[in-house]
């Protein structure tokens, strides 16, 4: 494309001339060379390839970079018909917008590089190991709910980062690193020192992503505030309720993809010293730690594992009384006994225009063989073999049960690995998965 040139001007001029052709010249230069990526652009070699993202992904990465190098192509040809006699800031104007555009573009592609190109390190396979969980639970909604999503779905895609807790960003949420730029898959960030694929918590942040992909985000949290209002609860309990929908949402829902063992993890996960435990902060939309395990063990019970619920409770309340002192509204503290069975029911067996007047529950289904099958598995990992039956989302408890059992983790983790993340075969036999 023809590079406009600066305005002529009178010979005193020139210079300021001169200078703004250079910039001009400059943005050009720049403003296309991040359009596309690759595997081999982000750095990503043959031995690297069973865990790179998946092509699904790099295409929906390029969709979006196509889309602004097509923004920026625009800017670039309103420069081009620049009239020489268009004062200075006219210039500088035209070329700013230019300039925004390839901001847009410099973010999105920083983004992606930095995401795919950690596949080519050494936490690439328990990178793709934990997207092989993210794929499963996604497969188990299909299996229990053919058609239940309206179309093809790019799946969950992980990457390591700085931070204490997993955490996730999903499908079409507008990020403030991109400009208002909308999420076009889900990304799920672990912490370096959590790479293990046996956290419970993961779980709960793909649940998240189930969350908003089958559209339940707005009609939980309605259905939720009217239950807990029928039921004449105090408005203040009523309302703080409401604002944790979506954290227990996704913990319940974690519990239905893994089972006890799932809720055993979160609480693991929440044990804090009490000062922590046992505080409210107002406007957080997650449950205050204390209230929080109560919910966990509620939903074990009402899957059926009595035992489990009841172990949990008592382990919880021995670390933590609230007489011992706490820093939860008396208000909510005291609802919670009569809130906490039907947040659970509401939200999990109750059914949903979103889930074809399914529950949850129905939707993503946990049964006694399944669990009988993860204890199983636990013991052949404990054994150093193995459970090559077990679906990914499973394998996360029975690697929390071979951890209990007294496996050693550093040999867990790569017989995880060799489950999840086959060297030389993309995915391997127990992820073989469709994939949207």
């Amino acid at each position: 494309m023809a590079m406009a040139q600066a305005p002529s001007r009178r010979a005193s001029d020139a210079p300021l001339a001169r200078f703004l052709t250079v910039k001009a010249r400059s943005l050009a230069d720049r403003a296309r060379q991040l359009a596309a990526l690759t595997p081999r652009s982000v750095g990503l070699r043959t031995i690297d390839m069973p865990y790179a993202p998946l092509p699904e992904h790099f295409a929906s990465a390029n969709r979006r970079l196509q889309s602004i190098d097509h923004d920026i192509k625009q800017r670039l040809a309103e420069l081009a018909k620049l009239n020489p006699s268009m004062s200075s800031d006219d210039w500088l104007l035209t070329m700013a917008m230019v300039e925004r555009e390839i901001d847009r573009a410099r973010r999105a592609f920083g983004m992606f590089f930095e995401i795919f190109s950690q596949r080519g390190t050494a936490f690439a396979p328990a990178l793709a190991a934990h997207d092989a969980i993210a794929r499963d639970c996604y497969e188990a909604v299909r299996a229990a709910a053919p058609k239940i999503f309206a179309g093809p779905l790019v799946p969950p895609l992980t990457y390591l980062e700085h931070g204490y807790s997993p955490a996730t960003t999903r499908r079409g949420v507008t990020l403030s690193r991109l400009l208002g730029e909308s999420n076009p898959f889900p990304i799920i960030r672990i912490p370096y020192d959590r790479d293990r694929p046996w956290q419970a918590v993961f779980l709960h942040e793909v649940a998240h992503n189930l969350q908003a992909d089958l559209g339940l985000w707005v009609q939980n949290r309605m259905a939720l505030l009217q239950r807990l209002a029928e039921m004449h609860l105090a408005p203040l309990a009523v309302s703080i309720f409401g604002r944790w929908h979506k954290e227990i949402f996704a913990d319940l829902a974690a519990v239905l993809l893994g089972g006890p063992a799932a809720a055993w993890g979160l609480a693991v996960f929440l044990a804090h010293p009490a000062d922590k435990v046992m505080t409210y902060r107002p406007g957080g939309p997650h449950p205050t730690g204390y209230l929080r395990v109560l919910i966990l063990a509620e939903m074990v019970r009402r899957m059926g594992f009595a035992q489990d619920a009841h172990q949990m409770l008592q382990v919880w309340t021995r670390l933590y009384d609230p007489r011992r002192g706490h820093r939860i509204p008396k208000i909510l503290l005291g609802e919670a006994r009569r809130a906490i069975p039907a947040i659970v029911d509401e939200i999990a067996f109750q059914p949903r225009r979103a889930l074809a007047e399914r529950a949850l529950a129905s939707t993503i289904p946990f049964t006694r063989e399944d669990q009988a099958k993860i204890r199983r598995g636990a013991m052949l990992l404990v054994r150093g073999r193995l459970p090559t039956e077990l679906p990914p989302r499973f394998l996360v408890s029975a690697a929390s049960y071979a951890l209990e059992a007294g496996a050693k983790p550093r040999d867990l983790h790569a017989h995880m690995l060799a489950c999840l993340a086959p060297s030389g075969a993309a995915g391997g036999s127990v992820i073989t998965l469709k994939v949207a």
